[in-house]
């Protein structure tokens, strides 16, 4: 089973918004990136794709949602600011359903979930790094986490 584990794509400038944070939209750029990111994880097998509810991590995954005719679902344990031990816990949810699955979420998040993976067992085949449009495969066998790897923005 592997989890893609997405940063969400380029949203521009933070401070420039003036809209709540979560309604942070994708740049021209986040657009290109996450139709890449379509691009790359099109043929992975995906069942499932979880994202945080803020709007650049649901735009990140809409193109793979669309061509995968999935739904993307919203979920707090991937939200900026979460608490590590809610998205490993949905990790470990995901786990445990044994389907492929991607999940966008943030640059706090994504750290915090690959270093608990890594602490539980899994094997980091890379560097630890998480720019924008960036993916992180976990995979696990027999219910445990094996293998962490990077795939770098398209």
């Amino acid at each position: 089973m592997e989890l893609y584990l997405v940063r969400h794509a380029a949203a521009g400038d933070r401070g420039a918004w003036n809209g709540h944070e979560d309604g942070r939209p994708l740049t021209k750029k986040g657009r290109r990136q996450a139709s890449g990111i379509a691009e790359l994880l099109a043929g992975a097998g995906i069942e499932r794709i979880v994202s945080s509810p803020a709007r650049r991590c649901i735009e990140t995954l809409e193109p793979l949602a669309d061509r995968l005719g999935v739904p993307v679902e919203g979920d707090d344990r991937v939200a900026e600011g979460a608490r590590c031990e809610a998205s490993l816990a949905l990790a470990e949810e995901l786990l445990a359903a044994g389907a492929p699955v991607a999940i966008c979420s943030h640059g706090d998040v994504i750290p915090d979930l690959l270093r608990s993976v890594r602490d539980l067992g899994a094997r980091v085949d890379d560097e630890f790094r998480w720019p924008k449009a960036s993916t992180w495969v976990v995979r696990a066998k027999h219910g445990r986490w094996t293998s962490v790897g990077y795939l770098p923005p398209p």
